[in-house]
């Protein structure tokens, strides 16, 4: 379970203030999926960070009972000079797992082939995001972190994806991001609306599809 109290976040960009969280207050709760939507723009991956503890809040405070996951997917973290099976095995001591027991995981899932022994900076970015996808959910977590990742790769390869996220999903919540609404429908148990700063809670999916979709429907003159 993850509890946001009166969080708040405002970035200034080209001398405009942009609120991304307005004294937000919700409660994602333990072993279920939340889908954040909402507009380009409206906050949702500073959202994702702060969840992580990449960002800070201005101020408000997020509490978390349980491990948290940075966001799946996230390669940014991975050294360029190192291999795919060495940047694996460093992930693994970090986070007290079993380095042999990850490494064979993330070596069948992410299917690099010879690359995996490669230094990482030869990498394309497909490669990258199945590393890092597979380095994700190879480690367990209460919460897991969620920004678009099953995207990634061909059609087999996101079906692969999404069979690894619901298998860990028995097990574990998320807060995911996404635009694609098939996925949303598919993996969310709940959702919630970013909006100027706002985020509005919804138990019914569907409703919140509804409301988020009228929201993207250009303005009338």
């Amino acid at each position: 379970m993850i509890e946001l109290r009166n969080l708040c976040k405002t970035f200034v960009l080209h001398g405009r203030r942009k609120t991304v969280a307005d004294n937000i207050n919700a409660v994602f709760p333990a072993g279920k999926t939340v889908a954040i939507l909402g507009r380009n723009g409206a906050g949702k991956s500073s959202l994702l960070r702060m969840l992580a503890g990449a960002m800070e809040p201005d101020s408000g405070e997020i509490i978390a009972h349980g491990t948290v996951s940075w966001p799946v997917g996230f390669a940014g973290s991975f050294h360029p000079e190192l291999s795919g099976l060495q940047n694996t095995r460093f992930i693994a001591r970090v986070y007290g797992v079993d380095t042999d027991e990850l490494g064979a995981f993330v070596e069948e899932f992410a299917e690099l082939g010879d690359h995996f022994n490669l230094p990482f900076r030869t990498y394309s970015s497909g490669m990258r995001s199945r590393l890092a996808f597979g380095v994700s959910m190879g480690i367990h977590f209460d919460t897991y972190l969620v920004d678009e990742v099953t995207a990634v790769g061909d059609a087999a390869f996101s079906a692969k994806s999404d069979a690894v996220f619901r298998e860990r999903m028995k097990t574990s919540g998320a807060v995911m991001v996404s635009h694609a609404m098939p996925k949303v429908k598919k993996f969310a148990d709940h959702a919630a609306i970013l909006e100027d700063g706002n985020l509005t809670f919804y138990e019914d999916v569907e409703q919140a599809i509804r409301d988020h979709q009228q929201l993207m429907r250009p303005k009338s003159a």
